[in-house]
């Protein structure tokens, strides 16, 4: 029987090159299809190059994780081999050169395809450079994707030059007529697809996305991995809109111009990663402390210090909840999907503006750069909020820090609004004068944070904290951030076989959305956190917001949560009663 719901995976040395773009173009050219794609990649930080692997599940129904192992695995080189076939799944397709790779599959339920991959770019074809275009033929031939979808994407990308259009087009078909002298020995095929052209989107084109949505007209930045497309993006579109995009020269200076943006009226955001977030904290602290909205994405990456810098973790909760001198308020939210990015960036400056503090949106290095299949979105619910401004209100009786019972106070404009204050990193009263008695410091810092209980009235809903599962279960499963779809994977797997188990994911990490965290806690017995880190650190917040006692699951290392990770642990938590 066809198996049409199954998982790609190509590794090799990107000094041979095409690794990461073979998945690529395999992927966008099934979606454009109307198959349903998910991607993951990870590639060396190290210019001189280095193993990468891309991975794609494609499906004749929406996917929502990465899935499990590989059922089909493509081998550039014996590293990739070496590196990879032991996650490649029973039943499952090992393809490789067979000049390069020597694989040892005694014994195991695997089907091999050895073809000369670059004896055939080298010799027959004479275009060396062709090698991965010859690979996507062959997939498209072993698996069922028309050739005409990568034509299209080969037309696309070379149109202009000829010569390199003519090569990839004969490498393609070469590859896609060499299946044909093969005999099919595995059960991998793509089937019909509903002809439904999808968007292919990353998570980083996402925030991009909803941050223009939202109104967003400058943005700084200073070039880190993951975070680097947001800037290249931004550059790109924001003058076509009318606005300002700025390459700093490090991160203090991106996100001190992002702050001068928003005191002067416009909607403001930065991105960067753990080591650039770090020299952002005391900026993050005036932005707080003289109520400027502006958003930071920081596209978390494995550290600490320079870390792993293409690999993936979890590991930024605790700096963007707690990081800075002294205290005081901040938003993080965190979305769960590409999708997900889309909208949670729209959240972000609205909570940025309506409550005029920072927002820090937590991707990571999984959400940022992989792609996944999405129907073209709505964007009309996704209302746009602007701050309080002081209409109405005398320019003489103006107080721009105005202690109010919600905390928010009208901000107005300089050169728009005819009021004038001081914005200060010094304590002030509610005029902006500088004030440092004890009286108006107590008074001030309550009225910052009363902001944040008027947010979490506001954030307080299952939109923010979505709910899935048995509404009374022995476990309850709280998740954030990009481990989303592997935990509802695998909640799904868990009560197909009888377990009695429910998931909250959390969309905002601050404010919590305490009601819902509490209502589920009191439908489930036992609460288990997954995080791609190594402390815990969600499951120090809860207990130290909430009192909550969970299971730790964690896993560092640099790769994303599979949805039988997960199932392993719930199925080893009902064992252990």
């Amino acid at each position: 029987m066809a198996r049409d719901d199954f998982i790609i995976r190509i590794g090799g040395d990107t000094a041979i090159g095409g690794v990461i773009s073979t998945g690529e173009n395999f992927a966008l050219a099934a979606a454009r299809t109307g198959f349903h794609a998910f991607t993951f990649r990870t590639y060396p930080a190290e210019i001189k190059g280095g193993h990468a692997w891309f991975q794609v599940r494609l499906s004749n129904r929406p996917v929502i994780s990465i899935g499990d192992g590989c059922d089909i695995l493509v081998a550039f080189d014996q590293e990739a081999y070496e590196l990879h076939h032991e996650d490649l799944n029973e039943h499952g397709v090992l393809i490789y050169d067979s000049d390069l790779v020597h694989p040892r599959e005694e014994g195991r339920n695997v089907v091999l395809y050895g073809i000369p991959f670059q004896k055939i770019a080298r010799q027959e074809l004479e275009f060396v450079r062709g090698t991965n275009t010859l690979i996507q033929g062959v997939l498209a031939g072993l698996f069922g994707l028309p050739l005409s979808s990568l034509e299209e994407m080969v037309v696309q990308r070379y149109q202009r030059r000829k010569e390199l259009l003519d090569k990839n087009l004969e490498a393609l078909r070469y590859g896609y007529d060499y299946v044909k002298t093969m005999t099919k020995r595995d059960n991998f095929w793509l089937g019909a697809a509903d002809n439904v052209s999808r968007l292919v989107m990353s998570g980083n084109n996402a925030i991009v996305a909803g941050a223009l949505h939202a109104g967003c007209r400058y943005f700084a930045g200073y070039p880190i991995t993951p975070a680097s497309d947001i800037l290249e993006a931004m550059a790109e579109m924001l003058p076509k809109l009318g606005g300002v995009c700025l390459q700093a020269e490090d991160e203090m200076a991106a996100l001190a111009s992002v702050i001068g943006a928003s005191y002067g009226g416009v909607k403001a955001m930065t991105a960067t990663s753990g080591p650039g977030f770090s020299l952002m904290v005391e900026l993050l602290g005036l932005a707080s402390m003289a109520e400027i909205p502006i958003v930071i994405v920081d596209a978390q990456r494995s550290g600490p210090s320079t870390g792993m810098p293409t690999k993936l973790e979890q590991g930024d909760l605790f700096h963007a909840l707690y990081a800075g001198h002294g205290d005081f308020p901040r938003i993080v939210v965190a979305p769960g999907s590409v999708e997900d990015c889309l909208r949670m960036t729209v959240t972000a400056f609205n909570l940025a503006e309506k409550y005029q503090c920072p927002v820090i949106l937590l991707s990571d290095q999984s959400l940022s750069h992989r792609t996944e299949t999405i129907d073209p979105p709505d964007v009309a619910p996704l209302r746009v909020e602007d701050r309080l401004r002081p209409d109405g209100v005398a320019p003489g009786e103006y107080r721009r820090f105005l202690i109010t019972e919600s905390g928010v106070s009208p901000m107005a404009i300089p050169g728009w609004d005819g009021h004038t204050y001081v914005a200060p990193g010094l304590e002030h009263d509610e005029l902006g004068h500088p004030v440092l008695t004890p009286q108006v410091h107590e008074a001030m810092t309550a009225k910052r944070f009363a902001k944040l209980e008027s947010c979490r009235r506001e954030v307080d809903t299952p939109a923010m904290a979505t709910r899935y599962g048995d509404e009374k279960a022995e476990l309850g499963i709280i998740g954030w951030g990009a481990t989303e779809g592997s935990i509802r994977e695998a909640v799904d797997r868990a009560r197909a076989r009888g377990y009695k188990v429910a998931a909250l994911h959390l969309r905002v990490l601050n404010p919590l959305p305490r009601e819902q965290v509490q209502e589920f806690l009191g439908s489930v017995k036992k609460v288990m956190v997954p995080e791609v880190n190594y402390q815990g650190q969600l499951a120090h917040h809860l207990a130290a917001t909430l009192g909550v006692r969970a299971i730790k699951v964690n896993k560092i290392g640099g790769l994303p949560f599979t949805p039988g990770e997960i199932m392993a642990r719930i199925e080893e938590v009902m064992r252990n009663g």
